[in-house]
């Protein structure tokens, strides 16, 4: 397109490109050609591409002659798990090849009908229960930043291509920080909704019918802006009707432009995971800026995660000794990126017990890791949730006691060497307690890796002395220049409120 000036569109934030659309000044093919253009390159440098939606351009000329919806002309990337009609969700596996969607999902639905145009689908790991971005039929995803570094996942594909420019707005799930672990290994944001806010119908999920750890769909893009305009065009009458189990909750505009200051709560470690010296710093400034203009700053004290993360997440997804889960991978090569989790779900339940037992005195976090992938009896799993109702009310409490509006928490990073996130799956502890609490949760890049932080991370030793936490400090190194991001949480259902923090951990 010779008369696209690709730089000057691929510049424009959402919000800027979204209103030349609506008021004519940019046509949408070009807006179109140059995202293609853009993403194309992309995909050449980071494999994160797992298919171009042809009919992507027919969809351009039907969005002209609709009515403007608020997504009017945007190019938008999809995960490769959520269904478009006529094409492959294929979780990474061999089997699901060749079966393509009978329908789109809801939420590509929604998309068209707000305008938007679904024009590529993205990469994730096998089984998506995983925060690289690696798969037999499609290969490694890498980060856009820095090639050596897993663009992390499983909205790996996601993340890799909205980092390096390639796509403006995408939709990716999260079942334990699979839309924040890209957002902040790749620099950019991204939301992770309370779990019923949008539909996911149409959504295949990595484990089937488990309702102990909440999943969600949510946006991911290059700032907060993005997001929000996201969020209030997908919050709309027709995703509503289309699925009736969404509350119909419209997005409030008032609480997200909101300008009171917050009383927001705060920790910097949750005494299970390290926190590089860059994350600790991360959330330290964060706190700094935020108390400097004028909002208030009150310590949260986080009890027992070790226990939530094996009892309540770990237990919690396979519930069932793992048996749906290993299904899956029936006939299907490549289950070394699932490292050990894959031979510990297959060992027979005598054998998780005795290892257990053994592990207990010298690697105790292994042996609560084999005890909790047991099958339980109904009774166990219904008592398993009774806890989890019970934790999420203490949660709640101590919350409401502060009398706090939202909450900043640290979010692991920087994004680690490609190949270690499946050796460190206890890593995601301060992604996966929000999945369980099923908390509104998004990530904003606050920071850099510092020289000094490389030289603090040599006394790196981590809470358990392990083998893990020994191989996180080495994911770590040689980070100099990546992004480190912080988390923001709110209430259930208080979307607008976590973006209202978000934003203005962006703006300082």
């Amino acid at each position: 397109h010779p008369s696209v000036n690709m730089v000057s569109i691929l510049s424009l934030p959402l919000p800027e490109l979204s209103k030349k659309l609506q008021d004519g000044s940019l046509p949408p093919e070009h807006a179109f050609y140059a995202y293609v253009g853009k993403a194309l390159q992309i995909a050449t440098e980071t494999n994160c591409i797992t298919e171009y939606l042809q009919e992507s351009e027919t969809q351009l000329r039907k969005a002209k002659l609709g009515k403007m919806g608020l997504l009017y002309g945007v190019p938008v990337s999809i995960k490769d798990s959520i269904d478009c009609q006529g094409h492959d969700s294929t979780l990474g596996f061999v089997k699901n090849i060749n079966k393509p969607a009978a329908e789109d999902s809801v939420v590509v639905q929604v998309l068209k009908r707000q305008g938007a145009v679904p024009f590529v689908k993205t990469n994730v790991p096998q089984s998506l229960i995983s925060y690289d971005c690696k798969n037999m039929i499609f290969g490694q995803t890498f980060n856009p930043l820095l090639y050596t570094r897993s663009p992390g996942g499983s909205s790996g594909g996601e993340g890799a291509l909205i980092g390096g420019g390639g796509s403006i707005l995408g939709i990716g799930t999260d079942l334990g920080g699979s839309l924040r672990f890209p957002a902040a290994f790749c620099g950019i944001c991204a939301l992770k909704p309370t779990g019923n806010t949008f539909s996911k119908k149409g959504v295949i999920s990595g484990v089937v019918g488990q309702k102990a750890v909440s999943a969600a769909v949510g946006p991911i893009a290059k700032d907060v802006d993005s997001l929000a305009l996201c969020m209030q065009a997908l919050l709309c009458e027709d995703m509503f009707s289309l699925d009736s189990t969404v509350p119909p909750l419209p997005f409030n505009e008032e609480v997200y432009s909101g300008t009171q200051p917050l009383r927001i709560g705060y920790y910097e470690t949750d005494f299970y995971t390290m926190p590089s010296p860059a994350m600790r710093r991360a959330v330290r400034e964060t706190k700094q800026l935020l108390e400097d203009a004028g909002h208030t700053l009150v310590p949260f004290e986080l009890t027992n995660v070790d226990y939530a993360i094996f009892n309540f997440c770990v237990r919690g997804l396979f519930a069932d000794g793992g048996v749906s889960f290993v299904r899956q991978f029936k006939g299907e090569l490549e289950k070394s990126s699932m490292g050990m989790l894959f031979w510990l779900v297959k060992s027979p339940g005598w054998l998780k017990t005795v290892l257990s037992w053994i592990a207990k005195p010298f690697v105790p976090r292994l042996s609560a890791i084999t005890r909790s992938m047991r099958a339980n009896t109904v009774d166990e799993v219904w008592s398993l949730h009774h806890e989890i109702e019970d934790f999420c009310h203490q949660f709640i409490t101590q919350w409401k006691k502060l009398n706090l509006d939202v909450m900043l928490c640290p979010m692991l990073g920087p994004a680690l060497g490609i190949g270690y996130p499946e050796k460190l799956s206890v890593a995601v502890s301060y992604t996966m307690l929000y999945n369980v609490l099923d908390f509104p949760a998004g990530v904003v890049p606050v920071t850099m890796v510092t020289s000094e932080d490389e030289e603090e991370l040599k006394s790196y030793k981590g809470y358990f002395r392990d083998w893990w936490d020994r191989a996180l400090a080495k994911a770590f190194r040689g980070s100099e220049g990546m992004p480190v991001a912080v988390q923001c949480v709110a209430l259930p259902w208080q979307e607008e409120l976590c973006l209202r923090l978000m934003k203005e951990v962006e703006t300082l």
